[in-house]
């Protein structure tokens, strides 16, 4: 049985689930049904009603010695949400606080088991008063009431169709109670009680099965219209009961119940929640008594976002003394793997044409702050097939020089000031500066020469800094590691006018994502990690960690 840490704190299931293997070694009803599998786990098929029927009377036997009886074609209650509801009255009623007051509580539609009136006198010594409309539930429930020997306790009575509260006080007006319970039918129709347009078809299947009686689970309207009704009499009973409250098998009927007690002026109005294991129930309480103390209904916790995990990758030892031969030049090679593995991984990005920028982190690690502008990692080998296939078709060059230089000549008197030879446009003034400025501090390999022996499968990455190394600076990084804050500070201080651009103008859009990569000492192995800052999609970030993973064991084999 699967049970949620947020049951009431007093039910006796929260913390101590039932124990299957010694409730089936002890009763031999329970024990038929009762599956053990190779590894020696004891479970229960839910789906059975013979099983949830059994697993109902064991635990109703062993924990509050209660003898009970259930047709399988009524409603079978489950005891650790039944205690749910009891405790939650307790809560209600102050019970703590006057021990020798007699209780008084309304089971309305108290069903074959009358498990709420069964609990609550043996627990509490309530007097309950049980109505039921049903022929089967109301002789089932005499019968559980009489051979527990409880019929001092609770009273069983016959009501007609559709009678709540009203019909069945109209002998007893003297009397005050102190509460009413009722889990009214949820559903309206037929198909709605087997899920048909009303489930959320992301939602799991129910783990268990359904087998309450027409009266039991379907009623017209619903349970909102149910509840209405309860409203409606409580309207004029009012202070008949102390407490009036509900449960209710759908999150989405509390909010218009609470609108209509509010709308009838209702002074005191509280809800709570009941867990028990995949299963939710809401439950709502009403009070027309000004000095009743209201329990605090239970706090919004506010879903926080769960921290996604970094996409990493290993490299092993050997990899990296390979990676070290690879890489190895007239320049001394680093000795330390991570700089090794880092002096790799910013070659590749240069080929990419992935901005990058060295950030401060902690010992033992390097830390890239990445700037993805084009997917440049998919579909290489077509894209050089394509290069070359359009180096094959361009015109060849004429074999008299002079005839060529005439023709040059004609094409630069005719074309613009601000284009080349090839009718391209020439960068601007600016532009040049600030590519002077970003060489200087962002070398086009992250400042190694290491690799300058490496092929070379791509262009160099410089025109694409020249365009964008503004909009790195400028662009609003959603920070989660203080290094990405330092660098987002150190970028706006850098260039202070990018601040008043505009986030959807310019290039300060023009990215696919920002990462932050840290390259870290694991033993004698190394590992990369790539965080997600910010973008458009995080799967191109797994596909860019994807690709330099690959491209360093090619070159680790080639």
């Amino acid at each position: 049985m699967a049970l949620n840490k947020s049951m009431h704190p007093r039910n006796r299931y929260k913390d101590k689930p039932p124990d299957f293997s010694y409730l089936a070694s002890k009763y031999k009803e329970f024990q038929q049904h009762v599956h053990t599998n190779l590894t020696g786990k004891v479970s229960l098929n839910f789906k059975e009603p013979e099983a949830v029927r059994a697993l109902t009377c064991t635990l109703l036997k062993e924990d509050f010695g209660l003898t009970i009886d259930i047709p399988l074609e009524r409603l079978i209650p489950t005891v650790p949400l039944r205690l749910n509801y009891i405790h939650w009255v307790e809560d209600l009623i102050g019970c703590g606080t006057n021990k020798n007051k007699l209780i008084r509580g309304i089971d309305i539609g108290t069903g074959a088991s009358c498990i709420y009136p069964l609990l609550g006198a043996t627990m509490n010594g309530w007097f309950f008063l049980a109505t039921e409309v049903d022929d089967m539930c109301f002789s089932y429930a005499t019968k559980n009431v009489e051979q527990n020997n409880l019929s001092d306790l609770i009273k069983v009575v016959k009501v007609p169709q559709k009678t709540l509260l009203m019909d069945a006080l109209k002998e007893e007006s003297e009397i005050v109670y102190d509460f009413c319970m009722c889990n009214p039918p949820f559903f309206a129709n037929q198909m709605e009680a087997q899920g048909v347009n009303s489930r959320n078809p992301s939602r799991p299947p129910p783990s268990s099965i359904n087998t309450g009686g027409i009266t039991e689970i379907m009623a017209e309207g619903g349970e909102l219209e149910f509840v209405k009704r309860i409203i409606h009499d409580s309207l004029q009973l009012k202070k008949r009961l102390r407490w009036y409250s509900c449960m209710l098998g759908k999150k989405c009927s509390l909010v218009p119940l609470k609108e209509e007690l509010q709308q009838q002026g209702v002074p005191k109005v509280t809800h709570t929640e009941f867990c028990q294991g995949r299963t939710m129930r809401w439950a709502l309480a009403w009070s027309f008594y000004e000095d009743v103390i209201m329990p605090s209904p239970p706090s919004k916790k506010r879903k926080l976002e769960k921290p996604r995990k970094p996409i990493t990758f290993t490299l092993l030892e050997y990899t990296i003394k390979e990676l070290r031969n690879k890489v190895a030049s007239s320049e001394p090679v680093p000795s330390e793997a991570i700089e090794v593995v880092t002096a790799v991984v910013e070659k590749i990005l240069t080929d990419l044409k992935v901005l990058f920028k060295r950030v401060p982190c902690g010992k033992d690690e390097v830390s890239l702050f990445l700037t993805a502008i084009q997917n440049s990692w998919v579909h290489v080998r077509r894209r050089k097939r394509d290069g070359a296939r359009q180096l094959r078709e361009l015109p060849r060059a004429t074999s008299d020089p002079f005839q060529s230089t005439e023709a040059d000549s004609a094409s630069q008197s005719h074309s613009s000031p601000n284009t080349g030879p090839d009718g391209a446009e020439r960068s601007n003034a600016g532009a040049g500066e600030m590519a002077g400025e970003n060489e200087e501090e962002l070398p086009a390999n992250g400042g190694n020469s290491l690799l300058s022996v490496m092929p070379l499968d791509q262009e160099s990455n410089m025109e694409t800094e020249e365009r964008f190394s503004s909009s790195d600076s400028s662009s609003t990084v959603l920070g989660t590691d203080s290094a990405v804050e330092k660098e987002k500070a150190s970028s706006a201080r850098a260039n202070p006018e990018a601040e008043d651009t505009p986030k959807g103008s310019g290039s300060g859009s023009c990215f696919l994502f920002k990462c932050l990569m840290n390259v870290k000492k694991d033993g004698r192995n190394a590992q990369v990690e790539m965080h997600w800052v910010e973008g458009q999609n995080r799967d191109l970030m797994n596909q860019l960690s994807t690709f330099l993973r690959n491209q360093i064991f090619k070159l680790v084999v080639s």
